[in-house]
């Protein structure tokens, strides 16, 4: 599947921003399931675009912007080429080793209510990783409600859990600390889903889990949608939780009161030009 992505995050403040730095884990990495073909980030603003690399193997870049500014735009344009491997993670840069990602976090520790859930779900059937993995995938995106709207950086698994709705970071985090609990390595995972009902135009970017299983290797489950990771997912940047991941973290001095917009469109290319196509075909015969 080629995909086609242009994401607008969009900050205004209230006064001059001064010493304003963005970091930006925006750009996908090839692998065996995705290939980028191109891709872009340009802020609205003139500044320094730095590029490196973090802990977790995720491309990072730096900017910061030369001279106060009331607003900033990050656009972000690219097309990548997915291709379906069940959801198993293969040829991904790995920099750390499998047992780092057992590690809790504010963010992902399991509560008691938690543990439970994650128990009983492991001995509802078979007991190896893959099959509970499942099971557990389902288990979340059946008692957890996918409620889209504004999202917390701070909502924990445990609070989310508790209210038994969230976003799909919050459904992540949930996955994560149960999986974590029954003793299987597993990371969050930011990027993008086109989704196949006909919305391209989106409020966010998406996040998923992988767990690693013996034989396998990693392998992505995607709890808000109840599936597997597919062709359907742009894979973007990897961390213990969703702070280790995020699109974008910054700083500023001053500015007063932030607003943030964002405005996202994930399209299949080929359906487009398909749909063209049919369409300046109908015009011919009409």
């Amino acid at each position: 599947m080629r995909i086609r992505i242009v994401h607008d995050t969009v900050y205004t403040y209230e006064q001059p921003a001064r010493g304003l730095i963005q970091i930006l884990r925006l750009t996908p990495r090839d692998h065996d399931g995705q290939h980028v073909r191109e891709w872009r980030i340009e802020p609205s603003v003139n500044g320094r675009l730095t590029a490196r690399e973090d802990g977790f193997g995720n491309l990072v870049h730096w900017f910061t912007a030369d001279d106060p500014t009331d607003a900033l735009t990050v656009r972000v344009t690219g097309e990548i080429e997915t291709f379906e491997t069940s959801g198993i993670v293969r040829g991904a840069v790995e920099r750390l080793p499998d047992l780092f990602y057992l590690r809790d976090t504010p963010l992902t520790e399991a509560s008691a209510e938690i543990k439970s859930f994650a128990e009983r779900v492991a001995g509802e059937g078979e007991g190896d990783p893959l099959s509970i993995l499942h099971r557990l995938l389902a288990a979340v995106h059946d008692t957890v409600i996918f409620e889209p709207g504004p999202t917390s950086a701070s909502t924990s698994a445990a609070q989310s859990f508790e209210a038994g709705k969230g976003v799909c970071q919050d459904l992540t985090h949930i996955f994560l600390a149960a999986a974590r609990h029954l003793e299987i390595p597993s990371r969050y995972v930011s990027g993008y889903f086109r989704r196949n009902d006909g919305g391209d135009d989106q409020k966010a970017g998406h996040a998923w889990a992988e767990s690693l299983v013996p034989e396998l290797g990693w392998v992505g489950f995607d709890p808000a949608n109840g599936l597997s990771a597919t062709e359907a997912h742009v894979r973007v940047a990897v961390g213990l939780d969703y702070l280790g991941a995020a699109p974008i973290r910054g700083s500023r001095m001053g500015g007063g009161t932030e607003t943030l917009d964002v405005a996202l469109r994930v399209e299949q290319v080929q359906a487009q030009h398909q749909a063209r196509g049919q369409q300046s075909q109908s015009q011919s015969q009409g």
